[in-house]
């Protein structure tokens, strides 16, 4: 008999194999499971394509070694064969055959047995005209329903506004740990560190030294026994410039010798080391306990030459800029740590610590570009906005007429420059202004509303409510006349 032969995939699941079931044309389909791949058939696609093989006219059978499939398709009838040939060889079992349900006859009496069951309905309800009664009963609780649940109104009242103001006499200190009504403040301490380079084009000459003065120093023996004056020994003159020079050769000072001279040179190069005759009278050290010394002649040949170099007034013109820069930015630093409302005192703005102050070329010394690098430490003190604020409402709270609330919020405006005194206490006076509304009872504003008219509700509360100007009152639908009956219908707006 001939046998149509489908071998399974891995991929393929019912309806791909059902597929393949409908194109089979013989009175035989074998499937073939595949030994190494997983193909994922359940018992119940196995009997679902076994239907599919009957209504097609033919008869499905399986080649499968494994054990669990084997055992499901022997459960359901459908034969398992080891191999391909045998399963063409061998007869194959006949499939059992399926019940035939056959569907019970109807019950005739299924009339008789409802009205058995259920009890028959009063006369009343079955009539036309209770009916009638019930709808009318019934569209008239709806209606009842709506008239109190669906109108809505919008009440706007205007009560009187005030404007209150109030100048509060302020001193802030560090010394201050708490807002007092008085107007004692606390101020906060605030520093920041900055540091910038600088430069400054140099345009003038400076003096600069160019070669030192030479002469001969005469030293005399105090003592009686014999003294060495070695090389580099330090002599001065004892006016204020105190120029200082050093002998250049080891010198041995005899019990024979009254006096004894030797070379000497200024020890810094310069027209400052030209100094006149018996100018030099101090010897540096111990020496000076056993010599005198003096210059018999005149000290020359210090010489000074004109260079482009930076001036006094160079550098403390490059110092102030640099200072004012630093300044500005310190400042920028100290406002971005506090908030937008916080108080900064700028009079308390000082230089806490010089950190670095370096010029290059340094003093002296020539160059065409004169640089500054700084770093320099900041300090100022600030009055928090939430201090000013609290003693603020405390003042304004305290000066409060009856029957008003705080409507916007306080607003402060300085009156004054702050000034801060030798013992670090800032003095300023601060206006502080906001504006009151009148207090409303919404429970009140519900009482007089409900159920009225609109046009009368305006004059209720006109009467009621000192107003700045006539309430605004809509109500939902435009077109209803009378304001709700139930009071969350109503809604009261205070502007």
């Amino acid at each position: 008999m001939k046998t149509k032969i489908i071998t399974l995939q891995s991929h393929d699941d019912l309806i791909s194999v059902r597929d393949k079931l409908s194109w089979a044309k013989t009175p035989r389909i074998l499937l073939i499971w595949p030994k190494y791949e997983k193909v994922t058939l359940r018992v119940l696609d196995l009997k679902v394509l076994q239907r599919h093989a009957d209504s097609l006219g033919a008869q499905l059978g399986l080649v499968t070694r494994r054990i669990k499939v084997r055992r499901d398709a022997e459960s359901l009838g459908i034969p398992v064969f080891k191999s391909t040939s045998l399963a063409q060889r061998v007869a194959w079992a006949e499939s059992i055959p399926r019940e035939q349900h056959i569907p019970k006859p109807p019950r005739r009496n299924l009339r008789a047995v409802r009205d058995s069951v259920y009890e028959k309905e009063s006369a009343w309800r079955t009539s036309l005209l209770g009916r009638i009664i019930a709808f009318t009963f019934g569209v008239a609780a709806v209606l009842a329903i709506a008239i109190l649940f669906a109108p809505r109104a919008n009440v706007v009242v205007y009560p009187e506004t005030r404007t209150q103001s109030v100048v509060i006499p302020i001193s802030a200190s560090e010394s201050n740990t708490l807002v007092s009504i008085t107007g004692a403040i606390p101020a906060r301490k605030l520093s920041a560190t900055v540091s910038a380079e600088q430069s400054l084009a140099i345009t003038g000459t400076i003096s600069v030294p160019k070669s030192k003065s030479q002469g001969i120093a005469r030293f005399t023996n105090l003592s009686q026994g014999e003294l060495n004056i070695p090389a580099g020994t330090i002599i001065a003159t004892a006016d204020e410039s105190h120029v200082r020079f050093v002998t250049l050769h080891d010198t041995l000072f005899g019990t024979e010798n009254k006096f004894v001279d030797t070379p000497i040179e200024s020890y810094e190069a310069g027209a400052s080391g030209n100094v006149p005759a018996g100018a030099i009278t101090m010897v540096d050290g111990m020496l000076g306990l056993s010599l005198t010394v003096t210059n018999p002649n005149p000290i020359s040949g210090g010489a000074d030459m004109q260079q482009t170099g930076a001036s006094d007034d160079d550098r403390a013109r490059l110092r102030e800029s640099t200072l004012d820069n630093l300044r500005r930015d310190a400042e920028s630093k100290m406002r971005a740590q506090t908030a937008s409302n916080d108080m900064l005192l700028l009079d308390t703005f000082e230089v806490a610590n010089i950190v670095d102050e370096i010029f290059a070329p340094a003093a002296g010394m020539p160059g065409k570009t004169l640089t500054l690098n700084m770093k320099i430490e900041f300090s100022a003190r600030y009055i928090s906005a939430e201090d000013l604020n609290q003693l603020s409402l405390a003042a304004l709270n305290s000066s409060a007429p009856n029957g008003f609330e705080q409507m916007s919020e306080a607003k402060f405006k300085t009156r004054s420059e702050p000034k801060t005194d030798s013992a670090g206490v800032t003095h300023f006076d601060v206006e502080v202004t906001r504006t009151l509304i009148q207090q409303v009872d919404t429970l009140q504003i519900f009482s007089i509303v409900r159920g009225h008219e609109p046009a009368a509700v305006k004059n209720l509360l006109v009467k009621k409510i000192s107003s700045r100007q006539p309430p605004e009152i809509t109500t939902t639908p435009a077109w209803w006349k009378w304001m709700p009956l139930i009071p969350f219908n109503v809604s009261v707006e205070v502007k």
